[in-house]
């Protein structure tokens, strides 16, 4: 079962919808359950609750197609949109261990998840707000 806030998966299809008729590419982060007091799911369960946005065309942070502003190994997932295609993993998308897949016309109904093979997952959306992000300059 995998598990992401209503939140995320609301701004995740209007960012889709706002891209389309381009396809768009998001790597999502997780929080652990402990620290969302709100579920009743066990201490270590992950929950999709941020993503990272990436800037078009921006160099100085990309390198060899790696957006270097992304944090390493904290974005066990990626959105992708399929403004013209099937609601499932391509060839073309990059992968992730959890990928999630929205198609037009940008809804809950047309968003699913899928292992990196392209397995179907379970999926439950969570109405729970994620906790508060603090960067290093906040401190």
């Amino acid at each position: 079962m995998i598990h992401i806030t209503r939140g995320l998966v609301d701004t995740l299809l209007r960012l889709a919808e706002e891209s389309d008729p381009d396809k768009r590419t998001i790597p999502l982060a997780v929080t652990r359950a402990e620290k969302l007091p709100q579920t009743s799911l066990s201490d270590e369960t992950p929950v999709f609750t941020h993503f990272y946005m990436s800037s078009k065309g921006d160099a100085l942070n990309a390198i060899f197609g790696v957006d270097m502003k992304t944090p390493a190994a904290q974005t066990p997932g990626i959105f992708v949109s399929h403004p013209i295609s099937e609601l499932e993993v391509t060839k073309k998308d990059d992968l992730r261990e959890i990928v999630f897949i929205a198609v037009p016309p940008w809804s809950t109904d047309s968003f699913k998840v899928f292992d990196r093979k392209g397995n179907e997952q379970d999926l439950t959306l969570l109405d729970i707000e994620p906790p508060q992000e603090t960067h290093l300059a906040d401190n």
